[in-house]
């Protein structure tokens, strides 16, 4: 080798060395890897401010979502709404924080909505759940379109979301639907268009993975859960308080115990309940002869309700009682190697934008004011959030960090509810 070359050869080797100690190299991560590894908490996200998606964030305002969700462990979103600029402004937004800092980590389970044939649409006509909506090949071509654009960032495509579940009467489709749309993800992977690496699930109600009743145990769910590469699972004990609440109630030997003993106790069963319904989708799962990852696409407690689950209903939802399960779930999972997609980040008010009090807008760990939940008061006390802010707000603690004034806020669990009818939300 020439002195010319060996120079040469010594400053490349010199540049390579330097890149990794400066993090600029780093081995590329995939759903594997990625899914399951307490490393990588995994969160929902929406970074909607204002009561309607017509008010899009702006690109700002997600980089500074971002980066508290980096501050509190998250490096792995679960987002939808490819039918609005959103999803593609969040990966721009990772994309320029990755630029701006090498060792910046957060990669996406990318959702793509599906929906029936006159979904929210009664003036055409009912839903059709037997057929599926003109707008749905329209919402994988954009998922598709955006995996590959930005393939170092979404790791995961997800074929719709609560969509088959039966109590989605506006909107649910067969499984055959769902399949169709797994089928068609998995032959781009083989064809080399998508990345091999990519995973394709579908994120549904634990019941529509066949830990529900018989009627979820079709052929086509058979076929499905063989055809995606994990199962991503939901479940609510916040919203079966209301309708199924044999373990919400307080038992006879729990009367003369204080209230936050009696909270306890049933925040213990309703992280039981939560575990109960895991274990039906893996037996189920292990019972048509397949074992794949199961992970955890939604579960989560509001902080704040009217009706079902306010004072007048379960009482279910206050800061305490979200903090209890928020702790319980992220040890549970992360001891047991499951992702668990929490729901969700930040509060959103244009779920139930009609309703101010409305459950659906206060599940977030962090409110519309910036303020940190009781959930996550001791991150703010150990200083993750310095010198971050949320729309020009810096973090800080709600009821001001008195725990006093928050716990007057917190009522006893009761059974006692009224009989409204869930609302179902689009995401």
């Amino acid at each position: 080798m020439n002195i010319g070359l060996k120079t040469l050869w010594i400053l490349l080797l010199f540049m390579v060395t330097l890149s990794c100690q400066k993090g600029m190299v780093i081995p590329t991560k995939t759903a594997a890897d990625i899914l399951g590894n307490p490393n990588y908490l995994a969160i929902s996200y929406g970074g909607y401010r204002e009561n309607t998606r017509d008010i899009q964030p702006s690109l700002f305002e997600l980089k500074e979502d971002m980066k508290i969700l980096s501050a509190i462990g998250i490096k792995l979103i679960r987002t939808y709404n490819v039918h609005y600029p959103h999803a593609e402004n969040v990966l721009k937004a990772i994309t320029e924080l990755k630029q701006e800092d090498a060792d910046f980590e957060m990669y996406v389970m990318l959702g793509a909505w599906i929906d029936c044939k006159n979904a929210f649409n009664w003036e055409v006509g009912e839903p059709n759940h037997e057929e599926e909506s003109e707008r749905n090949p329209v919402e994988i071509a954009k998922a598709v379109s955006l995996a590959k654009n930005y393939p170092d960032i979404v790791k995961i495509i997800a074929v719709g979301n609560e969509a088959m579940v039966k109590w989605a009467t506006s909107y649910y489709v067969q499984p055959a639907i769902i399949l169709k749309w797994v089928n068609h993800l998995q032959e781009l992977k083989k064809s080399g268009e998508l990345d091999n690496n990519l995973w394709v699930t579908s994120s549904d109600n634990f019941a529509s993975w066949g830990g529900g009743g018989a009627e979820y145990h079709v052929e086509d769910l058979t076929k499905l859960i063989h055809a995606v590469d994990f199962i991503s699972m939901h479940t609510y004990p916040m919203h079966d308080t209301h309708y199924n609440s044999a373990f919400w109630d307080v038992r006879e030997e729990e009367k003369d115990l204080s209230k936050p003993e009696k909270i306890d106790k049933a925040m213990g069963r309703a992280k039981n309940y939560a575990i109960s319904q895991y274990d039906s989708v893996v037996g189920y799962m292990k019972s048509i002869g397949t074992n794949k990852p199961v992970h955890i696409g939604e579960t989560g407690w509001a902080s704040l309700a009217s009706e079902l689950y306010g004072k007048t209903g379960s009482k279910a939802t206050d800061e305490y009682k979200q903090a209890i399960f928020y702790k319980h779930i992220r040890e549970w999972t992360n001891e047991n190697g499951i992702s668990c997609f929490y729901f969700e980040a930040f509060d959103e008010q244009w779920k139930d934008a009609k309703n101010p009090q409305g459950s659906e807008n206060h599940f977030g760990l962090i409110n519309l004011q910036g303020e940190a939940k009781y959930s996550i008061w001791n991150l703010v006390d150990d200083g993750v959030f310095k010198d971050l802010t949320r729309n020009g707000k810096t973090i800080s603690k709600t009821y001001k960090g008195d725990l006093d004034a928050l716990m007057q806020d917190v009522a006893t669990p009761s059974s006692k509810l009224k009989n409204i009818d869930l609302i179902e939300i689009k995401e």
